[in-house]
């Protein structure tokens, strides 16, 4: 766990830092995130974070708190007061604190920024790369804005934390025409029966993954079939193999979908190419 976190212009032990009672990311979710993976005491994909960052600040007309360059000088020393080598970085970013109304503070308030940063188990993320995990299927019931990394996130809650009690580490949503459209902290990817890696297509329906991004083109400069198309459950289930992609999971097989075998029931060799080649290129950066 993070020790030290940046709150609004002060880095403070973690049991000290807080936030108004009053902030509009507790009152109303109105806020958004953003997750940097940490490799070797670097940021990975950097300028891409930030440029979704960014993207969804003006999706819900914020405004920004400083400029790029104070907040990576922030993230910077975030990192280096908690030691991290290889772990992430979570940003947050509120409208900020005004009295409780859902229309916009008039005259505007400062944004509130959070910034925390912890490592995390290298040994047990590897381990779950080389064993694959399993995957549930649960209905989409979250808003309509999935393109925006919201703090909003209590559907997700509710669908990983009964994928865990079903002996499953991450649950892909199903909209109403049967397709799968990402994962709880995820994007969804299968090999499908014919030999083609395919994912969803961007849009307003699942987040724009940076990992998602960078493993495309791997994906493409080795050659692979790829189609950017929806899936249903029916062709993940009789898919070659299956994979997530995230910050904190880059390319990590999923070997069971509802209790079913995806293949032959373990890691499938395209997801362990890409997450190896993925790893390769941002140790060598």
């Amino acid at each position: 766990m993070s020790q030290v976190a940046y709150v609004n212009g002060a880095y403070l032990p973690l049991q000290r830092a807080c936030v108004s009672v009053l902030d509009r990311g507790f009152q109303f979710a109105d806020s958004i995130y953003e997750v940097w993976a940490v490799r070797d005491g670097r940021l990975c994909d950097e300028a891409e974070h930030m440029a979704r960052l960014q993207r969804s600040l003006r999706e819900l007309h914020f405004k920004a708190p400083m400029s790029d360059v104070a907040l990576r000088a922030v993230i910077g020393e975030t990192m280096r007061r908690n030691r991290v080598r290889d772990g992430i970085v979570y940003v947050q970013i509120s409208r900020g604190a005004a009295a409780r109304d859902h229309l916009f503070p008039s005259p505007s308030v400062e944004p509130t920024l959070i910034v925390t940063a912890k490592n995390l188990d290298t040994r047990a993320m590897a381990a779950r790369a080389a064993e694959g995990v399993k995957i549930v299927s649960t209905p989409e019931t979250r808003w309509a804005r999935r393109d925006i990394k919201s703090t909003n996130l209590l559907a997700n809650v509710l669908a990983r934390q009964a994928a865990r009690e079903a002996g499953a580490f991450e649950a892909w949503f199903v909209d109403e025409d049967g397709y799968v459209t990402e994962g709880t902290s995820s994007n969804a990817w299968i090999v499908d029966a014919s030999g083609i890696l395919r994912t969803r297509a961007l849009s307003h329906d699942l987040l724009h993954g940076v990992t998602r991004a960078v493993l495309l083109q791997i994906a493409r400069r080795l050659g692979h079939a790829i189609e950017e198309r929806a899936f249903t459950l029916a062709e993940a289930y009789a898919g070659r193999e299956a994979f997530i992609s995230g910050a904190s999971n880059p390319a990590i097989p999923a070997i069971s979908l509802d209790g079913r075998p995806i293949g032959n029931g373990r890691p499938g060799p395209l997801s362990q190419s890409l997450r190896g080649v993925y790893l390769g290129e941002k140790s060598s950066q």
